[in-house]
């Protein structure tokens, strides 16, 4: 059976919901929906039906790590207006805007308020 997608869901692990739900709702100017189960809190990124997504996650046994597997998240139409919020945000960049090649574009890495390094790819 052929995946579809490599990614079908991601979690990142957050020290401080209210100020890591912040951080991602300014750095990509959007509404996460939020909810409790079974005892953690999870904030939502938003999805197309059938797309891929996931959420910031709080609790017993979510812990931040800056080594661990690394996620790219959609930063279109340009990774820098993601990059120009990270910092002002609470973010560091640790890799500035990169091209890849012509057509696969460009790649940013950046480390969000939780300690957690995450990529950002755009088309240009």
């Amino acid at each position: 059976m052929q995946a579809q997608n490599m990614i079908n869901w991601f979690e990142i692990a957050v020290t401080d919901f209210d100020r890591a739900r912040k951080f991602y709702e300014t750095i990509f100017g959007i509404d996460m929906k939020t909810t409790e189960i079974q005892g953690y809190k999870m904030a939502f990124f938003p999805n197309e039906e059938g797309g891929v997504s996931g959420a910031i996650c709080y609790g017993e046994g979510y812990i931040p790590s800056g080594a661990g597997a690394l996620l790219y998240l959609n930063a279109n139409p340009d990774v820098n207006v993601v990059l120009d919020k990270t910092v002002q945000s609470g973010g560091k960049i640790i890799v500035p805007k990169t091209l890849i090649g012509e057509e696969a574009g460009y790649y940013a890495f950046i480390v969000d308020t939780e300690g957690n390094r995450i990529a950002l790819h755009s088309n240009r």
